[in-house]
């Protein structure tokens, strides 16, 4: 029988295991604690930071009920709740870039029109900066809106292309979440996290995310050699491919 510790399952947060910014399911926490945990070894990989994450787990013991949990793509390292490792954007990038990319993405909003706006659009994350055009204060009803939205006029997509144009390729744009793009430099997207892993001698990484199209943020690691990718439609859809793949009944 294959031990759990040579076997690891990674998983996305919005939209794999909870609705985009909302709390997990308590049936579907408990089905990955004490069927999924047993047979393999668990991780979660999120452009969010660990305060999001924590939340959206339900609490910090149900967080480290995962084997492994990589923050801001894997760029902040977490186990049992204490920081292993992290970089910084600003040291990577340098305060004058930083504020180009911030002042040319907040001009690029201020001409957008759209079904609402609200504050808190630029995030500073020790890793990453995360650009939300309809703000991240926004209420539930708001995001869904503007989510909606987006899929039909394709807002983010656009803007990540404009910054794409204006910026050269140190850094990487991709759609985060429902609602915003990320921003952080190239090779910092969730692959990053792969490194922490490489010593502890998997024969098999399975990664699960919603977001694997070009341009979403869970595209590299889902293409990624070292992975075996699975495209997600909900947390419903991750709960029914785990019962394939490890034939639970």
């Amino acid at each position: 029988m294959t031990s759990r510790h040579s076997v690891l399952y990674l998983f996305d947060v919005d939209g794999t295991l909870t609705k985009p910014r909302q709390i997990i399911t308590d049936d579907l926490k408990s089905f990955l604690i004490e069927k999924v945990k047993p047979r393999v070894s668990i991780g979660l990989v999120s452009g969010s930071d660990y305060v999001k994450i924590v939340e959206q787990m339900g609490g910090e013991d149900a967080t480290n009920q995962f084997d492994y949990v990589f923050c801001e793509n894997g760029v902040m390292q977490y186990r049992q709740g204490e920081l292993k490792s992290t970089q910084s954007i600003l040291n990577y990038i340098g305060e004058e870039t930083l504020q180009r990319v911030i002042n040319f993405a907040l001009g690029y909003m201020s001409k957008l029109q759209l079904p609402a706006k609200r504050g808190n659009f630029v995030e500073f994350r020790s890793s990453m900066i995360n650009i939300c055009p309809v703000g991240r204060s926004c209420s539930q009803a708001e995001r869904e809106e503007f989510s909606r939205y987006d899929l039909e006029h394709n807002i983010r997509a656009k803007f990540v292309e404009a910054l794409q144009n204006e910026f050269d390729t140190k850094l990487k744009f991709a759609l985060g979440g429902q609602i915003s793009v990320d921003v952080y430099p190239t090779g910092w997207d969730k692959t990053y996290c792969l490194q922490h892993i490489e010593n502890e001698n998997f024969s098999e990484i399975r990664f699960f995310g919603d977001k694997i199209m070009a341009g979403g943020n869970d595209h590299e690691i889902y293409n990624d050699p070292r992975t075996i990718g699975h495209v997600v439609t909900s947390p419903d859809d991750t709960k029914e491919q785990l019962k394939q793949c490890l034939n639970i009944k």
